[in-house]
């Protein structure tokens, strides 16, 4: 990417000031969610190295884990091979008042173990036709499911896998998958091309974020997913002053001076 490309890019300053402000309407919806009991999936798909996984951190880092559930499942094993295909995702759906987010998901047939031949073309035929379905028993279940497709250029993603490579904090990120995907570039596309034409549906339609500019992603993002949400903006009402503490009754402090860790910072 030149620098020109790269000037133009979201400034810091404006990026955190206004991720501070969609992080307190998130706040909101924590609020809303524990009330009205409602059930959301969020769905977010991409190719290796979109941003997924940022995104999500970006949404539930200033919430609750236990309102906002992130799931990232592993390749499935043994026993999960041989169970129904949307079997190990459905035990992770959400109960009353939860919403879960799905770095990667059920998609996985329609992309991964489609372009890298971990399933039949019969699998990955029939998870095209029961997806659809598969769907709407969940919207008509009563359950908001929300899917989004982070879409980068080939620059974006050779750029970010370099950046893996470069720096040790990253290596953990990078992996023989990474690698075929940099190389099966169309391959993915084709496969992404069938799985919109599959699964963009009325009941779940896909929602595209470009994801060049990551800090724009993730900000276009939260605030698609806070306008297809029916909560409070005007906030809740909270404590404006806290109670004073208990007496004492005599209770000293413990003294925990030779417990204390070494402190080198």
């Amino acid at each position: 990417m030149s620098k020109k490309e790269k000037s133009k890019r979201m400034k810091r300053k404006i990026y955190e000031a206004e991720l501070e402000r969609l992080h307190a309407e998130l706040v909101k919806v924590q609020f809303w969610l524990k009330e009205s009991q409602e059930r959301i999936i969020v769905v977010f798909e991409g190719r290796d190295g979109a941003g997924k996984g940022g995104t999500i951190k970006r949404i539930t880092e200033r919430v609750s884990p236990r309102i906002f559930r992130t799931v990232a499942l592993p390749a499935p094993n043994e026993r999960e091979k041989s169970q129904v295909y949307f079997q190990r995702y459905m035990a992770h759906f959400p109960a009353k008042g939860e919403m879960v987010l799905f770095d990667r998901s059920w998609y996985n047939r329609a992309g991964v173990e489609k372009v890298m031949g971990f399933c039949t073309q019969d699998e990955y035929e029939h998870f095209l036709h029961a997806c659809p379905i598969f769907e709407k028993l969940i919207t008509e279940e009563g359950v908001r499911l929300i899917k989004y497709w982070l879409e980068i250029e080939q620059e974006s993603q050779t750029e970010r896998f370099e950046s893996r490579m470069r720096d040790p904090r990253k290596l953990w990120k990078l992996s023989s998958m990474d690698l075929e995907a940099h190389r099966r570039w169309y391959k993915y596309s084709k496969a992404r091309d069938a799985m919109f034409a599959a699964t963009h549906t009325a009941w779940a339609p896909w929602h595209v974020v470009p994801a060049d500019d990551q800090r724009q992603a993730r900000l276009n993002c939260i605030s698609h997913l806070l306008s297809m949400l029916p909560f409070d903006r005007q906030g809740v009402d909270v404590a404006t002053e806290l109670p004073p503490r208990d007496p004492s009754d005599g209770y000293v402090e413990r003294d925990l001076s030779a417990q204390i860790i070494p402190q080198p910072y």
